[in-house]
């Protein structure tokens, strides 16, 4: 009898840790739950709100990839982006927004290369590629088409290298909310395009290193 006692004593004590270890395996989860902060961007379209916006230069990044020699592909960013928008959401198609791009700010892992893109051109002739002092690029747009509750087609003339063309941006409405450092309206966007760089005047050793160019942004307004 003593025996039986004993094993059923046994048997209890693992179920009783099993419980003890849930009920704190939830408490603690509730613990966590109500500390978590709440991430204040949503991508939800009825948190954006009508008005005037600058860019967020700190947090607005354009990045750049092209294919070299058909060995691989090559990143690079520009980075100190300024701009401005005009939304509403309530009339997505009548979005206007101006972006500029200082080409000085590019960015890339090797100083060679960096150095080869901003070098003047040899014996007082055109650079490879944008010169020591190259003016920024900017894009304007011209018209904004939705394609559904967080998609739209931006199209819009970018100025580079002297030469204006037209240029199409897939864009992705990212999120909006109040952005808890300085409390201001906030607004976000992903955006893809791609251009022939030879239509810019930057022809140098194409098609060797690839005249097509995907761009990626990522891009933050406030709202004014």
């Amino acid at each position: 009898m003593q025996d039986e006692y004993q094993q059923e004593a046994n048997l209890k004590k693992p179920i009783l840790a099993l419980a003890l270890a849930a009920g704190s395996t939830l408490a603690l989860t509730g613990i966590s739950a109500q500390e978590q902060p709440q991430v204040p961007g949503v991508v939800d379209p009825a948190r954006v709100t009508a008005g005037n916006y600058t860019l967020d230069a700190s947090h607005t990044l354009v990045s750049w990839q092209v294919g070299h020699f058909g060995f691989n592909d090559y990143f690079g960013l520009f980075g100190q982006i300024e701009g401005t928008m005009t939304l509403d959401p309530a009339d997505i198609e009548a979005t206007e927004f101006d972006i500029t791009v200082p080409i000085t700010s590019v960015s890339v892992p090797s100083d060679g290369l960096r150095d080869h893109l901003l070098r003047p051109g040899k014996d007082g002739g055109a650079p490879d590629f944008f010169g020591p002092e190259p003016t920024p690029a900017q894009f304007t747009s011209t018209s904004v088409r939705k394609t559904s509750e967080t998609t739209a087609v931006a199209t819009g003339q970018l100025t580079m290298n002297g030469k204006t063309g037209p240029v199409t941006m897939l864009v992705e409405f990212s999120g909006a909310g109040e952005n808890p450092m300085n409390k201001k309206q906030t607004v976000g966007f992903h955006a893809r395009a791609r251009i022939d760089r030879t239509d810019w005047g930057i022809d140098y050793a194409a098609p060797l290193v690839d005249n097509i160019v995907d761009l990626e942004i990522s891009a933050a307004f406030e709202r004014d």
